[in-house]
């Protein structure tokens, strides 16, 4: 056999060809070597097919059962490492096709009725990506556990609470936690709402236009389990749509990249917080690295990288939406570049989730049950910092409008008072009452309560502040909803 007659053995559709494909296209070309991770997804979406194709008579039940015979012992083979992926057959579709004809023959060929890759690939894409999905919205639920774990411990240390990086009212630490708990739970809702519009078949879309066979696409769906709440088969309603728009694929990574900008941003906290200039907390040894010339340091590795692989997400999101964005109907080959962007956000964004609900919350001890490592708070520290920048100088103006003072008036008074405390280097709880009065002569010797961290706390006891017994109440209600969640997975 010439080599151009085995290039056309090997190529599904090389009949048209009259010579082979370059080894420098083939390389160019091909895909393989990355949407190969897809296998599961393809033959599981092959065997819905062929299960549809045989009830509608399209093949025979001899051919079905060759068929599930066959990719039977492909998945063996591939989870063993045996199955041999081969460049001339560009991807995860025809290598599985053709070692499928290798093993039973004629059927293996017919399998491939009624469909194209064009609508193989974007039905293999959404099965793939429901599943990472759901492992993703589990890690999700970790890692908002290991945030509400610890903020139950510390629901009564105080840190200063920021604004501009300065120093601004007394917040519980607790409640600080709880901020990134509803940023993660919003993360949540947002990957599920995803799911839905990922979660629909465009198989039997075939190449653009449908397809002459009578297909039922439904049943297909109701097999996939592409259905909604209510069971009903959601399929693309559209050919040319189906198998043209990665927007579900845009969608899912600009949500993906919303989370990992809210993991940079408690990273950025972390980091500084670790730092000797505020050291509030301290992160186990097994997340940091040292200094190669510097033998004191202990550098905040993983919530660094966490915060440099947002980048790289975000400009996964920028890469997809630019790979769509002059693409004409249907399919175009730009779109084999979908896949290693999404692979990769889906690989960061798992790996990122599930080291950050350890490194926060710690690993369960398998032999006491507890949960050992995590992150170690210094509250001294915090309050000590709180201290520092005049933190409740707003309850103080809050206490003179309660005396009948309009705001601003109260603000410029207190403004002033700030400035005799910088003056005198103390805190405004520390100033003298005759001092107090002299700003205004409506203060009393109950300022001095209003006056402390733990009173500025208490002080805010309204939904969504952060009053110790309403940071409880937050954690419960984030606790039942957690727990109502692992029940539905």
């Amino acid at each position: 056999m010439s080599q151009n007659q085995f290039d056309k053995k090997s190529q599904a559709w090389s009949a048209l060809f009259s010579e082979p494909m370059s080894d420098l296209v083939k390389r160019y070309t091909s895909s393989v070597f990355f949407d190969k991770r897809l296998w599961q997804a393809d033959i599981t979406g092959s065997l819905a097919h062929a299960d549809m194709l045989s009830a509608k008579g399209i093949i025979s039940t001899q051919d079905l059962a060759d068929i599930r015979r066959g990719m039977a012992q492909i998945t063996s083979e591939i989870e063993s490492g045996a199955f041999e992926w081969q460049l001339d057959l560009e991807d995860v579709h025809l290598n599985i096709e053709a070692r499928l004809t290798q093993l039973v023959g004629d059927a293996g060929k017919r399998l491939h009725t009624g469909r194209s890759r064009n609508d193989q690939v974007a039905t293999d894409v959404r099965l793939w990506l429901r599943g990472e999905i759901d492992l993703i919205s589990a890690l999700l639920l970790d890692l908002q556990r290991a945030l509400i774990d610890v903020a139950d411990q510390y629901v009564e240390v105080i840190l200063p609470g920021f604004t501009h990086l300065q120093v601004a009212q007394p917040v519980s630490f607790g409640h600080h936690l709880l901020a990134y708990v509803e940023m993660f739970s919003r993360d949540a809702e947002r990957m599920m709402d995803v799911r839905r519009r990922v979660n629909r078949l465009p198989l039997g879309a075939a190449a653009l236009a449908g397809t002459s066979y009578p297909l039922d696409r439904e049943r297909v769906a109701r097999a996939l389990g592409m259905v909604d709440a209510l069971g009903t088969p959601q399929v693309c309603q559209n050919s040319l749509d189906a198998v043209s728009d990665r927007d579900f694929a845009i969608e899912f990574t600009a949500a993906a990249s919303l989370c990992m900008v809210h993991i940079s941003r408690l990273s950025e906290e972390l980091i500084l917080w670790m730092s000797q200039n505020f050291g509030f907390i301290k992160i186990a040894d097994r997340f940091t690295t040292g200094s190669s010339i510097m033998p004191q340091k202990k550098n905040p590795d993983v919530p660094e990288l966490a915060r440099g692989k947002t980048g790289r997400v975000v400009g996964h999101l920028m890469g997809l939406i630019t790979l769509m964005k002059g693409q004409p109907l249907a399919y175009n080959k730009d779109n084999q570049e979908d896949k290693e962007p999404l692979f990769d956000t889906v690989d960061t964004l798992k790996d990122t989730l599930r080291i950050f609900a350890e490194m926060i919350g710690g690993q369960l001890n398998p032999t006491t049950g507890q949960k050992e490592g995590g992150i170690t708070v210094n509250a001294p520290a915090m309050e000590q910092a709180a201290l520092r920048g005049y933190a409740t100088a707003t309850d103080l103006a809050d206490y003179l409008v309660k005396k009948g003072l309009p705001f601003r008036d109260a603000h410029e008074t207190v403004a002033h008072a700030v400035k005799a405390a910088v003056t005198h280097q103390v805190d405004l709880s520390e100033l003298p009452l005759a001092v107090l009065q002299g700003f205004n002569p409506t203060i009393e010797k109950d300022v001095y309560d209003v006056l402390s961290l733990r009173g500025s706390l208490n002080a805010r006891d309204i939904l969504g502040g952060t009053a110790p017994n309403q940071v409880r109440s937050q954690i419960a209600r984030h606790q039942l909803r957690l727990n109502l969640a692992t029940e539905k997975i």
